[in-house]
């Protein structure tokens, strides 16, 4: 049987390294994406920012004390969406059988590497890389082994900027001695279990008689995680399925103790998956709610129509209705609306509000606040991407007492100058953050 080649690409701190890109005057600084609210987490840190051990998903108040001189901004995700763009078209280029991840990474098996030789996947590996860089501009590594598990680690060995081919006959040897904890599906839970028995790496797990793991993890999961502590896995790479929902949620600097408040969020949710639904050319049968409580109490509701539809207006009066009945005592911390129960070919109609969601007198809500990267009546932030009649493209450093200092820079200037202005100068105007790419 001819050798099978799976490759895994993972673009390297992809938001911070997009936000390098497109601001060069940030390229060898610590950069944290997120946002600036007391339960903000930080959705992307650069390179330079992990040094101080900055990381993605810990709150930005500890990452800002970790890493006081970084940069913060707002994430732009209509410029990530683009440079993901790029990236996946160049894999479809290279393999017909590409599996995508997530925004920033994906699998190949590219059907001109069965069978070769780890110097050939190499050589493909250096070209895709190269490839990457010439479609973005950003830095990606690649990792190369007989399955999907070996090469997502393969990949991870290769960070950053890197590429690592772990070839069948070395596979053992490279994974042997790494923390137990890189397998897929070994959590805290399995790796606190596994600690208990002496079983701290790949290769000691390998090692443990079938049965003592079964004991320990269960026969299913036990099973898959033996075989891929042993190097064999055997799942194919292919294209995923649509998703099954559509959601949006949030979590509020401060909790939230009107209904009006929770009413008006809510709104906001069902807006932002009513995008997402259009987007994908479905309609919804489902209206879920989620509502978490200042003490972290969860709860959800549920409701279900005979006919999908796209309709906002039915949407958003279900979301509001189901809202009423699981807001607990106290405050809101977090409101989560997703559309599930998806079809095509949408028919027109879809929830019939019930008497007490149409009352006579329509209910009043305040004005949906705008998203980060339309055009909004609100002041300049920080990371704001906006033009000038005449220094062109920039974004915005600092802004307060009423002026603001702009950094007048894209990816091809270079660093560019700092200018400060009136925040009220008629020739700012907000701007597409993808014209940061020219």
């Amino acid at each position: 049987m001819s050798a099978r080649w799976v490759l895994h690409l993972d673009m390297d701190a992809f938001f911070a390294a997009s936000e390098q890109l497109t601001r060069p005057t940030l390229r060898d600084r610590p950069v944290l994406v997120g946002g600036l609210g007391p339960r903000a987490v930080v959705a992307g840190a650069s390179y330079q920012a992990r040094v101080f051990g900055a990381r993605s998903a810990m709150p930005m108040g500890q990452a800002r004390r970790l890493c006081p001189h970084a940069v913060v901004l707002p994430a732009r995700f209509t410029l990530y969406k683009e440079l993901s763009s790029r990236v996946m078209a160049v894999l479809a280029d290279a393999s017909p059988v590409l599996e995508p991840v997530s925004i920033d990474e994906a699998f190949l098996e590219p059907p001109a590497l069965a069978g070769a030789s780890a110097a050939d996947v190499e050589r493909f590996g250096m070209r895709l890389r190269a490839d990457v860089r010439a479609a973005t501009g950003l830095p990606a590594s690649v990792g190369a082994g007989s399955g999907k598990q070996p090469a997502k680690i393969a990949s991870e060995l290769a960070k950053p900027d890197g590429l690592r081919v772990v070839a069948p006959d070395v596979e053992r040897e490279v994974l042997g001695p790494l923390p137990v904890r890189s397998l897929w599906g070994v959590g805290p839970v399995a790796e606190a279990g596994l600690r208990k028995l002496g079983v701290h790496t790949i290769g000691e797990l390998a090692a443990m008689d079938l049965r003592e793991v079964h004991g320990l993890l269960g026969t299913a999961i036990g099973t898959e995680l033996h075989r891929l502590a042993r190097g064999i896995d055997e799942r194919p790479v292919a294209p995923r399925g649509a998703a099954k929902q559509v959601s949006a949620e949030t979590t509020f600097d401060i909790d939230l103790t009107a209904m009006a408040a929770v009413h008006d969020a809510v709104a906001r949710m069902t807006e932002a998956a009513h995008r997402r639904l259009v987007a994908s050319g479905r309609a919804a049968r489902t209206v879920t709610v989620k509502v978490r409580s200042a003490d972290f109490t969860t709860s959800s509701r549920s409701e279900t129509a005979g006919i999908a539809s796209t309709d906002l207006g039915a949407l958003t009066a279900v979301a509001q209705r189901l809202a009423r009945t699981a807001v607990p005592e106290g405050g809101v911390r977090l409101i989560g609306v997703s559309l599930a129960g998806l079809t095509d070919d949408p028919p027109p109609a879809l929830f019939e509000p019930a008497p007490e969601a149409a009352p006579a007198a329509p209910v009043e809500f305040a004005d949906p606040a705008p998203e980060h990267d339309a055009p909004a009546e609100r002041p300049w932030q920080a990371g704001d991407d906006l033009a000038h009649a005449e220094h062109g493209h920039g974004w915005v450093q600092g802004a307060g007492h009423g002026r603001i200092t702009v950094r007048f820079e894209t990816r091809s200037t270079g660093p560019g100058r700092a200018r400060t202005f009136a925040a009220d100068d008629p020739a700012l105007r907000r701007a597409d953050p993808l014209a940061s790419l020219a």
